[in-house]
């Protein structure tokens, strides 16, 4: 079902300000320990962002690279390789005030009923602190493999085992 709306439009340069926007927000959390003025933090998350856009872009090549909008305003990210054997969620992220509203699991619960109709597993790698992944797992993924910081989540579509 989907959430009442929701849309997608491909990303474009024009779009690198929300982008950032989105990326800085996944991150404040994490370097709120850190002792570095306004401006010192804005240019680390700046170099962060645009080593993650130039790696996703240079890397995901053909890949789908959408910005999730409410009722025409951008709240998030949704980046999905859609491979043969796999659909694959680069990244998912929504701004924090559309966090924990049904946003995130819907358009989870669209990949996995697409995954279910073309027979693909679909997966996704998920920081251990990411407090999403408590969502993953009531979806069904399950940790596949121990990355560093992440952990790589599968889901299978019914009848097929893990490949």
């Amino acid at each position: 079902m989907p959430y009442p709306g929701i849309t997608f439009r491909p990303i474009t340069d024009a779009d690198l300000p929300i982008l950032f926007q989105v990326y800085a927000s996944t991150r404040l959390e994490e370097l709120s320990v850190v002792q570095w003025t306004h401006q010192e933090l804005t240019q680390f998350l700046n170099m962060q962002f645009k080593t993650q856009h130039n790696y996703y872009m240079e890397h995901y090549k053909g890949d789908s690279f959408e910005l999730i909008l409410l009722n025409d305003q951008p709240i998030g990210r949704l980046y999905v390789g859609r491979w043969k054997s796999q659909i694959r969620i680069i990244d998912i992220a929504l701004l924090p005030e559309y966090q924990k509203k049904g946003i995130g699991g819907t358009i989870m619960k669209d990949l996995l009923a697409e995954g279910e109709k073309t027979s693909r597993k679909v997966s996704i790698h998920v920081e251990k602190n990411n407090p999403a992944l408590k969502l993953y797992e009531r979806l069904g993924f399950q940790i596949a493999d121990d990355v560093n910081v992440y952990h790589y989540m599968e889901w299978h579509p019914s009848g097929k085992e893990s490949q």
